[in-house]
């Protein structure tokens, strides 16, 4: 059995190739049908086992491997790789809907020996007819990256707990495989637990001998743009930058094409602002045709190329083990390979945004549970949205627990209660505490004199660890360069002062809405597509805005000529606007219309206190929704009557989710107004591409 699996694996690799220790123990695990943990580090080469364990169970006349993979860049790397000994590996997934039919097809007529999913499609009806269709039944259930099963995992996936499900349900003979690299001896357990006491768990050293960390303190977004553009030239190959938001994906890879540096944002949804898919990205970058791919974590556990040459982190990492996966995304087959990780002044701020925004609470579960148990007819989403001060994404969360829980169940687009008592804890308190105490381990990992991979591999509970000798810690010396200078730190600011957010116009009314509106708001009432100076805090004018709206209470000249320069020579209105009007506020009454007057004078038109602000309401950033957002402030405005009729530049200092503005602008066109152009200081996030 070890020559044909050699065979098969000389066939995938080429003809010197081996295998790693433990990777043969594990192939014979999985066809002897044991349940089996694989824990190893990256690049060890954890899908060899299961695709050599795929063509040796089919050989036999075993049923087709079910892979659960969390990524499609994963999905889309591991189906190339099959190909090479003669696996026909397909996926169903929400970008091929056009191929199911055929998938399907192949599968029924079993011709096919890997389907990948993703864990969130365990929960389509469809699928799930699917299963009952395949004649040989399953002969490998895989769980890719199993960490993510566990309570403690790095990443909160409800459908995840659907897989064990049907773990217990698999007959016994049917062998299961989970592996992963990042699983410290707490989740080991917690997936033991899960898929079974008896799994034969098999672990290796953590230790990518390859890799030389190096960690670099720079406050300032700027400062870590200019260090960019100043080593990513020196180091040769391509490589990948993870970013934390796609925000910054898109203005880092920006700013470095600017400099020179073939570079592209890489997210969830790239597609919807460039001409690029992720696949031709992810292709473009195994060919070499690009420098670096400035990424989220979209692109992240799995993917596989071997000769990349550094990973760079532009904020620190949340968690080890999320810093652990990336980075090992580098020097599989090279001798040397760089993981860089800049780390600033605003990391523990957005790790804290995500970190609280991550889990449904169990207050938040049993509000929607209650509003579920209180209708009569079932509720929908927007019901949800309706009633509960919650995200939409937060609530599908709710929704999902409490579906794969039993305590509620989905009937067409509706959900209704079931009849089993709520006991559900969803673990958030914990889970959130232990993310903290996650972020604690990553300051003292970018604090710590000792070795930086003996560090990580120690919070991996890896037992064999020991200083690399390649590190800069471990050499006493940086491995590139640590600081950049101030010109190159003034050109990054500039660069940033430079950018700016398209504010686009709502186009709908919130449906189910107290407003009396619904459908399409109509093309006369809609605003034009605005502008926003900056992005709230960013090293340009964000952080002016910031400590001009919070600390002096008022905003300088200088944010003054900034937007009148910007109106006037960069963003030029076309038609221009014939006049200025102020989103009011109760609370700070004078600060947004004193400078809209003040812009208005700079820019030679009128300013007129159109607007009136007639009753207090809850600020929009604690509004979860469109529904509140919208009925948090629609009767709080009024227009003044006789107002100018031109065209109106409507002034805000920050911009949330857009309602305000469709809100005033709604008003301002019903009571006679021309076009409006909504103009915000800055954007937290709500604004599409800069132009």
């Amino acid at each position: 059995m070890r020559e044909i699996a050699e065979g098969y694996l000389k066939q995938m690799l080429g003809d010197e190739a081996s295998f790693h220790q433990d990777q043969y123990e594990s192939i014979e695990a999985v066809i002897s049908r044991q349940r089996t943990l694989v824990v190893q580090k990256t690049g060890w080469g954890k899908s060899i086992v299961y695709f050599i364990s795929t063509k040796i169970l089919r050989d036999s006349g075993s049923g087709i491997t079910i892979l659960i993979s969390p990524l499609l860049s994963l999905m889309r790397n591991q189906i190339e790789s099959a190909k090479k000994i003669g696996i026909n590996a397909v996926t169903l997934n929400s970008s091929n809907e056009e191929e199911w039919d055929k998938v399907e097809e192949q599968i029924q007529q079993d011709k096919c020996d890997i389907l990948l999913i993703s864990p969130e499609r365990l929960s389509n009806n469809r699928f799930q007819e699917l299963l009952q269709k395949i004649e040989k039944g399953i002969g490998l259930f895989v769980i890719d990256e199993a960490h993510c099963i566990s309570n403690w995992g790095h990443d909160f996936r409800p459908d995840y707990r659907r897989i064990v499900n049907i773990v217990n349900t698999l007959p016994a003979n049917v062998p299961v495989l989970a592996t992963t690299a990042t699983a410290n001896s707490r989740v080991i357990a917690d997936i033991s637990s899960q898929v079974g006491a008896q799994i034969k768990v098999i672990r290796g050293p953590l230790i990518r001998e390859s890799l030389q960390i190096q960690v670099i303190r720079l406050q300032s977004q700027a400062e870590r743009l200019a260090w960019l553009a100043k080593n990513i030239p020196n180091i040769d190959g391509s490589g990948i930058i993870y970013c934390s938001t796609t925000a910054d994906c898109r203005k880092v890879a920006k700013w470095l094409r600017t400099e020179g540096i073939d570079a592209y944002p890489y997210y969830a949804k790239v597609e919807e602002a460039y001409s690029l898919t992720r696949p031709d990205l992810e292709r473009k970058l195994m060919n070499d045709e690009i420098k670096v791919l400035v990424s989220t974590d979209a692109l992240g556990m799995g993917f596989d190329k071997p000769n990349l040459s550094f990973v760079i982190h532009f904020q620190r990492p949340g968690t080890v083990v999320a810093y652990y996966q990336q980075i090992g995304r580098a020097g599989r087959a090279l001798e040397n390979a760089y993981a860089v990780l800049l780390t600033g002044e605003e990391d523990n701020e957005i790790q804290e945004y995500f970190i609280n925004a991550a889990f449904p609470s169990d207050f938040q579960l049993q509000e929607v549970l209650n509003v579920i148990e209180d209708s009569d007819n079932g509720v929908s989403v927007n019901g949800i949205l309706k009633s509960v001060n919650i995200g939409k994404a937060k609530a599908e969360q709710c929704l999902k627990l409490l579906e794969i829980e039993n305590f509620a169940y989905k009937s067409g687009s509706k959900y209704y209660r079931s009849v089993v008592p709520f006991n559900i804890s969803s673990h958030a308190e914990e889970v959130t505490a232990q993310r903290y105490r996650e972020l604690e381990v990553m300051e003292e990992l970018c604090s710590t004199s000792d070795c930086y991979m003996d560090f990580i591999a120690k919070q991996l509970d890896d037992n064999t660890s020991k200083p690399c000798g390649r590190c800069a810690n471990c050499k006493r010396k940086p491995l590139v360069s640590p600081t950049v200078e101030p010109f190159e730190v003034a050109e990054a600011v500039q660069f940033l002062k430079g950018e700016n957010l398209i504010i686009q116009p709502r186009k709908r009314w919130p449906i189910g809405g107290s407003t009396g509106l619904t459908g399409n708001i109509g093309q006369d009432f809609l605003n034009n597509h605005g502008r926003a100076l900056s992005q709230y805090g960013d090293a340009g004018w964000g952080k002016l805005v910031k400590e001009d709206r919070y600390t002096n209470e008022s905003f300088s000249n200088e944010l003054i000529e900034a937007a009148a320069d910007f109106v006037l020579n960069k963003w030029k209105p076309e038609p221009m606007p014939d006049w200025v009007a102020a989103v009011p506020s109760l609370r700070h009454p004078h600060l947004v219309p004193s400078f809209a007057s003040k812009l208005a004078t700079r820019l030679g038109i009128p300013y007129y206190n159109a607007i009136e602000k007639v009753k207090h309401s809850e600020e929009q950033k604690n509004m979860r929704n469109s529904l509140k957002q919208v009925e948090n402030i629609f009767d709080s405005f009024k227009v003044v009557e006789n107002i100018c009729s031109g065209n109106v530049l409507l002034v805000d200092d920050i911009m949330n989710s857009g309602w305000t503005f469709s809100v005033c602008g709604y008003l301002l066109r019903k009571a006679g107004s021309g076009v409006v152009y909504p103009f915000a200081l800055s954007s937290t996030g709500g604004g599409s591409d800069a132009d």
